[in-house]
């Protein structure tokens, strides 16, 4: 019976895998209609259950959606969801924290990148200095919380993160911003009592400085020094 199981699952996921394919290769296209039922069934020679179960999975991914009376359809936006499957993985391979700081490092890179080509920079930088303020008072208040310097660290990457006005990215930086939260706390917690409040400023400042400069040769450096805790 277990072994049943095993195999109609393996089917679901080849069933799925090759509609993903079907997609990215541009053969089903946004906005199109899936083959029926019985045309997918014939397709990839599956029975109609492992068929079912496999636009439930897509569907559930956000990546084709139902009308009634109609019949399934690819979906023609991008939804979060559909990158829950791949980030999800990530938790499950029990990454070590090293290889989050790498991973968010690459991540902010490129989205520094992308930011300094805008030409609207100016327009976000009020809201990203305030954000800042806040963090940089939190952190220099007679008591910090940090709770409260953690909650404000990270609405200042989510700030950059958005103004990178690709929900993609801002939905990754979500996620590895969840993933590592237990880590941040704790690096969050070694500052503030170990007294390294001000270099944690400090390289908050300089993240800020390279975006209004549009310092982009320092971005590298700036970032790998912005993890300098976070080890």
């Amino acid at each position: 019976m277990e072994q049943e199981k095993q195999t109609i699952k393996s089917v679901v996921d080849q069933v799925v895998d090759s509609i993903i394919s079907q997609i990215i290769e541009g053969r089903l296209t946004p906005g199109s209609k899936l083959p029926t039922e019985m045309e997918l069934c014939a397709q990839f020679g599956a029975g109609r259950n492992s068929v079912r179960e496999a636009v439930k999975k897509l569907q559930a991914y956000g990546i084709v959606y139902i009308k009634r009376a109609e019949g399934t359809f690819v979906s023609e936006n991008y939804t979060q969801k559909m990158l829950d499957p791949m980030l999800y993985s990530i938790i499950l391979q029990k990454n070590s924290w090293q290889d989050f700081v790498a991973l968010r490092a690459v991540i902010d890179i490129g989205t520094l990148n992308v930011i300094l080509m805008r030409q609207d920079v100016a327009a976000f930088l009020p809201d990203l200095y305030r954000t800042f303020g806040e963090l940089s008072a939190e952190m220099h208040a007679p008591t910090p919380s940090v709770e409260r310097a953690l909650e404000l660290d990270s609405r200042f990457h989510t700030r950059i993160a958005d103004a990178a006005q690709n929900p993609m990215l801002a939905t990754i930086t979500e996620y590895i911003t969840r993933l590592t939260l237990p880590s941040r706390l704790e690096t969050t917690r070694r500052v503030i009592e170990g007294g390294d409040i001000e270099r944690f400023v400090d390289l908050h400042r300089q993240m800020l400085t390279i975006i209004e400069r549009r310092q982009t040769d320092l971005i590298p450096q700036t970032v790998q020094d912005h993890y300098i805790f976070w080890k």
